[in-house]
């Protein structure tokens, strides 16, 4: 399984950092946090503060500066803060880097927004294509997050002749996105025989708080159809989720 070290928790208390390159203004920057403060809310996350720098471009071990990151190192230590998220995509080992001096959870709103989708994926399609899209947002960032991956199955043939820690998980990964992707084509494949199998059914639906006119509308508007099943739905809990 993925490891889940990057999933927020309820009411985690979160710090956000965006960057203000030369190409963007303060305004902009301000925006986007506010965008990115409602995800992380989405999430499970309470943002207590936002942290902004002007740079011409981001630093390539830390992504903002050292004065920064020291400044939110100790911000974060005072207010006991278990996340912080950057605006930008980071790179493996900016992750690493921030989390070595930083000492908390570090994620960009990439990987935020993948945290949303896992919670609310439900069917098994939607619960794979998420798990797809982390693999893939994990494997080029395996050399900086990651110090090793969950040894699947263990044992004898899991390691090859002088293959390196980093190599082995590169592809574990690359095998759990090709079997991801063989799910996904046959899940695929199972929905369109089941489309095809309805395709000479017609199906309708009528909701409300009772019956009454439900049945005479029915058969006004299945005159001269074959309709063989009909149920119909009418407690307020339906009549509710119906968005009606």
């Amino acid at each position: 399984m993925l490891d889940k070290r990057n999933k927020i928790q309820n009411e985690e208390k979160a710090v956000l950092v965006g960057l203000v390159q030369k190409d963007q203004t303060d305004q902009q920057v301000q925006e986007y946090l506010e965008e990115l403060a409602f995800l992380a809310e989405t999430a499970g996350a309470v943002t207590i503060k936002r942290f902004t720098q002007k740079l011409s471009h981001p630093d390539s071990r830390t992504f903002i500066g050292k004065g920064k990151l020291e400044e939110i190192r100790q911000y974060i230590q005072d207010k006991d803060v278990r996340i912080i998220i950057f605006d930008d995509e980071l790179s493996g080992a900016q992750i690493n880097n921030i989390e070595k001096t930083l000492e908390v959870k570090t994620i960009d709103r990439s990987d935020l927004i993948l945290d949303i989708f896992a919670r609310r994926a439900k069917t098994a399609q939607a619960k794979a294509q998420v798990e797809l899209a982390q693999y893939q947002y994990i494997l080029p960032r395996l050399r900086g997050m990651w110090k090793h991956l969950e040894r699947l199955g263990g044992g004898i043939g899991t390691r090859g002749p002088g293959e390196t820690e980093i190599e082995t998980d590169r592809r574990i990964v690359r095998d759990k996105i090709s079997l991801l992707r063989k799910k996904l084509a046959e899940i695929d494949k199972q929905a369109f025989t089941q489309r095809k199998d309805r395709g000479e059914f017609i199906r309708v639906a009528l909701v409300g708080y009772t019956n009454v006119g439900k049945s005479t509308l029915m058969n006004l508007l299945s005159k001269g159809m074959f309709l063989p099943r009909i149920s119909f739905c009418h407690s307020r809990h339906n009549y509710k989720q119906s968005g009606l």
